[in-house]
């Protein structure tokens, strides 16, 4: 085993559940605001997963006000307190990149039953 996944192994995150491409998810996002922090919801579809252990990272898709918002997520990070899965999504391809040209009924995912 190499030394540095040996030292990331105790950092990586079990409370989390299995995160797929094509999900729905809600992530809690602890907020700084000055002296003050507070936990942000942020909805939206799984569009991409890359890397591994430590490094993973998500990047989750949603439209805000008719506009498509993407935020990429460390999904070990400690900021983030919990990750509910809201519907799964049933996709043929590992990154759902096709869904940024997409508008409306187009842009939705079939659900995995």
């Amino acid at each position: 085993m190499n030394v540095i996944d040996s030292i990331t192994q105790s950092q990586i995150r079990t409370d989390l559940p299995k995160l797929i491409v094509g999900d729905t998810i809600k992530v809690h996002v602890k907020v700084k605001e000055g002296t003050r922090e507070r936990i942000q919801v942020y909805e939206g579809t799984i569009i991409a997963k890359k890397h591994g252990g430590i490094s993973e990272t998500i990047t989750v898709r949603r439209l805000s006000y008719g506009v498509g918002v993407e935020r990429v997520f460390p999904v070990n990070s400690p900021n983030i307190s919990k990750i509910e899965i809201v519907r799964k999504g049933k996709v043929r391809r590992a990154k759902l990149y096709y869904l940024r040209d997409r508008v409306g009924k187009a842009a939705k995912v079939k659900e995995r039953i």
